[in-house]
C-alpha cells in the first residue's frame, strides 16, 4: 500500500498551455466558443484575451492525480470548481494534498493556480490504493 499521511502533499505538475493547445482542445471537445481561440472576441466581452477551457484545467487537475497515483490505485471520484480564468502562455501550476486517509481510501484537496499563485481552479478528488 502507498504510504500516504494526512498533509502530505503530492507532486506539482506545471503546464504551460498555448492558444494553438486550446484550439486543439476545442476540436477534440468541441467547444468553440471564441472566447478559447479569438483574442479580439474575447477582448470585447471583457476579458483580457483568450482564456482556458474550464475542463482543460480540470482535466489538468486529473491528470495531476492519476500521474502521483499511477497504477497503485484507482481513481473514484473528482470534482472541481473554477474561481478564476487563466490565459495561454503562462504557466498553470496544479497542486494537492492529502486530506484524509481511511483504510484504503485517500481523500485529496486540488488545485490550479496562476503565475501569481492565485487559485483558480478548486477541487476534491478521493482514490482508492491498493497493495
Amino acid at each position: 500500500m502507498m504510504n500516504v499521511k494526512v498533509g502530505q502533499e503530492i507532486p506539482e505538475l506545471v503546464k504551460h498551455p498555448t492558444t494553438r493547445q486550446l484550439v486543439q482542445y476545442a476540436g477534440a471537445q468541441g467547444d468553440f466558443y471564441e472566447i478559447h481561440y479569438d483574442q479580439a472576441y474575447a477582448k470585447s466581452v471583457g476579458l483580457p484575451g483568450v482564456i482556458l477551457h474550464g475542463l482543460l484545467k480540470a482535466a489538468f487537475l486529473g491528470q495531476l492525480v492519476t500521474d502521483w497515483l499511477g497504477d497503485r490505485g484507482t481513481l473514484k471520484t473528482f470534482e472541481v470548481s473554477y474561481r478564476g480564468i487563466d490565459q495561454p502562455d503562462h504557466a498553470y501550476r496544479c497542486r494537492g494534498r492529502v486530506t484524509k486517509v481511511e483504510g484504503d481510501e485517500v481523500e485529496l484537496e486540488v488545485w490550479g493556480e496562476d503565475e501569481g499563485g492565485k487559485r483558480t481552479t478548486t477541487g476534491t478528488a478521493t482514490v482508492r490504493v491498493g497493495t
